[in-house]
């Protein structure tokens, strides 16, 4: 038996168990850290049908604001 994981699945684990922790307790270092790992999170997510599907509910609400 094989068991794969994604590499998105174990990034979106990080960020929350980062994004948990106290917003003193965090360095700049630390906060760069976080945002570059959240962008890099959302490049991979953008490139699979689940990204195309958020990406098209996002755009549908901002046409539906303007």
């Amino acid at each position: 038996m094989q068991y794969t994981v994604s590499a998105s699945a174990l990034l979106a684990i990080i960020i929350f168990l980062r994004l948990r922790r106290r917003t003193e307790a965090r360095s700049r270092f630390d906060e760069t850290v976080t945002v570059v790992s959240a962008v890099t999170l959302g490049v991979l997510i953008a490139a699979t049908p689940l990204g195309n599907a958020l990406s098209s509910i996002v755009a549908s609400f901002a046409a539906a604001t303007h």
